[in-house]
């Protein structure tokens, strides 16, 4: 088992890996204190287990008060949770894993009763129209304020003070979350930004924000600890997201763009849901976007260990990242080389707050004849 892909070590020009498997960013909500702050009996201990990986990405964290969109999520942005976050990578390093966080800002899917009244900011006034889960429980959303040059500026400068929170608090990199309809991806998007500024109306200027904060964090920190992470076939009523004809010639745009970047990875999603019947979607991400593009490619979503190792047999990626398998198998990099069963995974705590479903997952017994 030690011989296929996903267990051999990755060793690229900007990233030293143990193994080929990336533990995925997912939210989880246990910040349930004053100011949001990670924790080292939770959150520490949680990485901790998962320290196998070849590589962690954090969940998403907030790199400001106007990010917020969810309840109970970890920010990047006081030094409270600087210190938090401190614990949590050190708990990581001492068992030689390598730990990334996920710079997130949600912009328009977030609602009023997080910002004191104030409007969720985004590119264009469309409201999304979803829920958002608030902490007076669910909402529906508002439309959302367009940004001016000014917010676009000061949110600039939140990454760039978010990436330099993260090289203080010892992550070994930053992920700059520019997927799921998150504020970038509404900057992408052709159903979230009808701007007719320099911030819209073709792709290059909806490409601009996202490559404007890109390069003001490489003027802060080595844009070798930076990677970007996109789902260009995203195509949901949750997200707000639907697909155009631009879509892909957009995300093509920036793929190709970002081999001008020493950057660390790229990591794309493949889609979420079936868009077989979606006019100008694509159904095979990695096949397609990996020729595109000369660094180091991530895929996730759904991947089992035999479709991973298929996925980087066949080169069409370099990594694989899981999420909902190692939220109930810590140690799944162990369970992969001794092919023992996966544990399932309560959804019913996916969100909850507290250790339950969260850090008490057990890690397999494993014998020598395993």
């Amino acid at each position: 088992m030690a011989k296929k892909p996903l267990l051999k070590p990755y060793n690229s020009k900007n990233l030293q890996l143990k193994n080929s498997v990336v533990m995925a960013p997912m939210t989880r909500s246990r910040a349930d204190n004053e100011g949001n702050v990670p924790t080292n009996e939770l959150h520490g201990l949680y990485y901790e287990q998962r320290a196998s990986a070849g590589l962690i990405i954090t969940e998403g964290s907030q790199v400001s008060e106007e990010g917020v969109g969810y309840i109970n999520t970890p920010g990047i942005h006081s030094q409270a949770q600087i210190d938090g976050w401190k614990k949590v990578t050190q708990r990581v390093h001492d068992e030689g894993g390598k730990i990334f966080i996920q710079l997130w800002h949600v912009g328009r899917i977030s609602h009023p009763d997080f910002h004191d009244g104030d409007l969720p900011l985004a590119p264009s006034a469309i409201n999304p129209n979803r829920e958002s889960y608030t902490p007076e429980g669910s909402k529906k959303t508002v439309t959302p304020r367009a940004m001016t040059q000014e917010d676009i500026d000061r949110t600039i400068q939140d990454f760039v003070n978010a990436g330099k929170n993260a090289m203080e608090a010892g992550f070994d990199g930053v992920e700059v979350h520019s997927s799921n309809g998150y504020l970038f991806h509404q900057f992408f998007t052709k159903c979230s930004n009808i701007r007719t500024d320099k911030y819209g109306g073709n792709i290059e200027n909806r490409a601009r924000f996202f490559f404007e904060t890109l390069d003001a964090m490489k003027k802060v920190m080595p844009e070798q600890k930076i990677g970007v992470r996109f789902n260009p076939s995203l195509h949901s009523v949750m997200a707000g997201i639907t697909i155009d004809e631009e879509t892909i010639p957009t995300f093509e745009y920036i793929i190709k763009k970002l081999n001008d970047y020493d950057l660390a990875y790229v990591h794309l999603s493949e889609p979420f849901s079936d868009v077989s019947d979606v006019p100008h979607a694509v159904t095979d991400i990695a096949k397609h976007f990996r020729p595109l593009y000369n660094g180091t490619l991530i895929i996730n979503t759904d991947f089992t260990f035999e479709k991973g190792n298929t996925v980087l047999e066949a080169n069409e990626a370099d990594l694989v990242a899981f999420g909902k398998p190692y939220i109930s198998n810590p140690d799944l990099v162990e369970r992969f080389a001794h092919e023992i069963e996966l544990a399932d995974w309560d959804k019913d705590t996916f969100y909850t707050t507290g250790k339950e479903g969260y850090t008490d997952y057990p890690k397999a017994k494993i014998t020598v004849n395993q």
